[in-house]
């Protein structure tokens, strides 16, 4: 079922976390942030939505990191439900990727962050301090056409560069997080 992010609260901080990663290493926002603005993207592996915005969020990870602007790929989804989710694919989808990928098993950092749906992209400035609640791009289930504008990317350019985001941020839309059974 598709979903859409809400507005969020800018200037909230980024909650920290510890999360295995796909490298099978402990990693904290701190050990991964970057040093002008961090991007917290939950992703996941089946999900359509993520799968038409993949060879565009590797290309804009790398060059964010030129800029100072880590990227942190973050799956939530409960792999019992979705298998294709699970931590041991998560580790073979992890090459193609230009970003850490780690694994929320417990679903409580998707939760602390008000993450909806995959893709939900975060963006931070360098205080860790949110400045962006936006989509990619214009890509739904299939990809925006070539040229279309690279709308984290140029909002994480400004903030690394201005400390500040556009004004106009337009929603992410995607699948919903795939939250676990609490009474299973």
């Amino acid at each position: 079922m598709a979903a859409e992010a809400p507005l969020a609260a800018i200037g909230t901080p980024a909650p920290p976390f510890e999360l295995r990663g796909t490298d099978g290493r402990l990693h904290t926002l701190q050990s991964l942030a970057g040093p002008r603005g961090t991007v917290i993207a939950f992703i996941c592996n089946h999900c359509p939505y993520v799968k038409a915005i993949l060879p565009r969020l590797v290309r804009d990870a790398r060059e964010l990191k030129a800029l100072g602007v880590h990227v942190i790929g973050i799956n939530a989804n409960d792999a019992k439900a979705y298998p294709e989710d699970r931590f041991e694919r998560m580790v073979e989808v992890a090459p193609t990727l230009s970003f850490p990928y780690l694994y929320d098993e417990t679903q409580a950092v998707a939760r602390a962050y008000g993450a909806v749906c995959t893709p939900d992209f975060f963006g931070f400035d360098a205080s860790l301090r949110l400045r962006y609640r936006g989509r990619l791009d214009a890509s739904r289930k299939e990809t925006a056409p070539e040229g279309a504008r690279r709308e984290l990317f140029e909002a994480m350019r400004q903030i690394a560069e201005s400390g500040q985001a556009p004004a106009e941020q337009h929603a992410c839309i995607g699948c919903s997080i795939k939250w676990r059974d609490e009474a299973a």
